[in-house]
């Protein structure tokens, strides 16, 4: 049977290189991890998913609590036979990867926290999400996106870079983005999960990210018992697409690590600065 969701699947496996998944956050799809698909798969095999609601995924009205999603990227692996790999998330697909990590901690070999958060959802935020999902499903993306498209990059992000995100945004359901905004706004606390991640990790963050700031990646580097924390300067909420050569530095990093190659990753190095 043909995997649920719509994927990239590129590179190859090769002995030594832990397979690299790549988690989209809201309201994206799998091409916002092009650059990376670019760097990495010529050296590992790498998978990059449209999340259910997504993309060319099917979508779902209703409700799309984060846990259904983590289910949807455990099965397209299943199907597709990567049983060990690193996993990386962003935004929301952050919240997504530790919901993985609950379901598949045996199997991940080190975790990328990207511009995320832990904690859960307040009653006001409760409450925002679920008018911005009623005025998604009334009005569509185009208004949203206009409005928090410099939120999203910094301002001086290069203008190809802020026009794929713009239609990334507007190119998404408005029924599947209605249905993850109403799911993650029931979301759990992460923080006690996190505190038991056995696999290293990599938090990173942009310098001027708007919506989930550096005390948010602080937080999240103090809980994990194993972790780097890298501070991309001269970004916002996407430093994956506005400095992708110092994101992918530290991803690469961080990877050889896992793969055995490089050296513990300690303190400040290449691709930012700790602690902020």
């Amino acid at each position: 049977m043909a995997p649920f969701l719509a994927y990239e699947d590129k590179g190859t496996d090769t002995a030594g290189r832990v397979p690299l998944v790549l988690v989209h956050g809201h309201p994206f799809d799998r091409t916002m991890w092009a650059p990376q698909l670019e760097a990495f798969a010529p050296t590992r095999r790498v998978v990059a998913p449209d999340l259910r609601g997504y993309g060319a995924s099917p979508v779902t009205p209703g409700t799309t609590p984060l846990s259904r999603f983590a289910e949807d990227v455990e099965d397209l692996l299943d199907d597709l036979g990567v049983d060990a790999f690193v996993l990386a998330g962003l935004s929301m697909g952050g919240q997504i990867a530790m919901e993985c990590w609950a379901r598949l901690g045996d199997r991940i070999r080190g975790l990328v926290l990207a511009d995320t958060f832990a904690e859960p959802e307040t009653p006001a935020g409760r409450t925002a999400r679920n008018a911005l999902a009623d005025r998604l499903l009334t009005e569509g993306m185009r208004g949203y996106a206009d409005e928090v498209l410099l939120k999203m990059v910094a301002p001086h992000a290069p203008a190809p870079v802020k026009a794929h995100v713009h239609r990334m945004m507007t190119s998404a359901p408005p029924e599947g983005a209605a249905a993850a905004l109403r799911g993650r706004a029931e979301r759990p606390d992460y923080r006690p999960l996190l505190r038991r991640v056995t696999a290293p990790a990599l938090v990173v963050v942009g310098a001027d990210d708007g919506f989930t700031p550096v005390r948010d990646a602080e937080t999240l580097h103090a809980l994990l018992p194993d972790s780097i924390l890298r501070v991309i300067d001269g970004c916002g909420h996407l430093p994956n697409l506005e400095r992708p050569a110092e994101f992918d530095a530290a991803l690469a990093e961080f990877l050889a690590r896992v793969d055995g190659d490089g050296p513990r990753m300690d303190g400040d190095g290449p691709g930012g600065r700790h602690g902020g």
